[in-house]
């Protein structure tokens, strides 16, 4: 089902990795009736019976913006157009090819997530070209009267990153730009903010160059990826700008400690963990409270991400 977010935005849980709360298809009901992201493709039902709630026939959808090609963003695009069949997809001009040929995608995918790919994620349709419209930073998209959409390029979690700003709320779409809203605290009135730095393309200044740009535009409201909207502006700026470089740190001790990239990432991957622990434990939110599942997952992904950055930068130095 979908949910009423804001005003004449709907949001739509696509359920992935079989979780509620964690990866969001936002609905702009607007007389070119738009989606921002797909989610993957097990998430496709969702889709679908969300726009049923809302009275919105599949064929009624004009476009489908995807933040970014990663496979919880864009993964069901492919699949879902089978539905939306007069929908084009818009996207950054660095994913156009893939959405073509998802093939590396899929690979990429498939070194992270292992045996838990076909469950999580197939299957991964390529897009007809015909089908695709590149936006760069600056572009505009009009899709009513009242709403003009603007796109930027914001690197920092995948070079192929969009954010889309909307006039009528004053807010932005992030996709995984600025972070995760961990929505599992919200029972306790905690809200935890942390930045996605997943493989392969993550890189601190950027993300935190993409932050500013937010910041500077005082944006009364952050439409996160996963999951969910935020007032809290500058909370979310004050968290992630906090946890970047102590994520990087940390990184940076586990690469001077081991060699291979298995014991890096596990390092790492232990001393952010045991930090957010130490965090949450303040709060009066412990081991065993479930949004350590999905913490889990999180920032072992985000210490591949970290690794594969410093090895990165060691190469560019030798």
């Amino acid at each position: 089902m979908a949910t009423k977010s804001i005003d004449r935005i709907s949001l739509i849980d696509g359920n992935d990795l079989n979780r509620k709360n964690r990866t969001g298809i936002y609905v702009l009901n607007e007389s070119k009736k738009t989606l921002i992201e797909t989610s993957s493709s097990p998430s496709v039902p969702f889709i679908l019976e969300g726009l049923a709630s809302l009275g919105i026939d599949p064929l009624e959808i004009e476009y489908i913006i995807l933040t970014h090609i990663h496979l919880d963003h864009a993964g069901g695009t492919g699949l879902l157009l089978e539905h939306c069949k007069n929908a084009k997809v818009i996207v950054h001009k660095k994913g156009a090819r893939h959405l073509e040929d998802p093939s590396r995608l899929i690979k990429g995918a498939r070194a992270v997530y292992g045996d838990d790919f076909d469950r999580l994620f197939d299957p991964i349709l390529p897009i007809p070209p015909e089908k695709i419209i590149i936006k760069e930073n600056g572009d505009t998209l009009q899709i009513s009267d009242t709403t003009t959409l603007t796109f930027f390029d914001t690197p920092g979690h995948a070079n192929h990153h969009l954010s889309i700003y909307d006039p009528v709320s004053n807010g932005m779409f992030t996709g995984d730009t600025i972070g995760i809203y961990y929505r599992e605290l919200d029972e306790a009135r905690i809200e935890l903010f942390l930045p996605s730095t997943s493989p392969n393309q993550f890189n601190p200044d950027k993300m935190l160059s993409a932050l500013s740009m937010m910041q500077e535009r005082n944006l009364d409201v952050i439409y996160f990826g996963h999951y969910g909207y935020s007032r809290s502006t500058t909370e979310i700026y004050k968290q992630i700008r906090h946890w970047v470089p102590i994520f990087t740190d940390y990184a940076k001790e586990a690469f001077a400690l081991a060699e291979s990239f298995e014991e890096r990432v596990e390092k790492t991957c232990t001393m952010i963990l045991n930090r957010i622990t130490e965090h949450l434990a303040g709060l009066g939110i412990h081991e065993s409270h479930p949004v350590f599942e999905i913490l889990k997952l999180d920032i072992k992904v985000s210490s591949m991400g970290l690794i594969d950055y410093l090895a990165k930068q060691e190469q560019r130095v030798g």
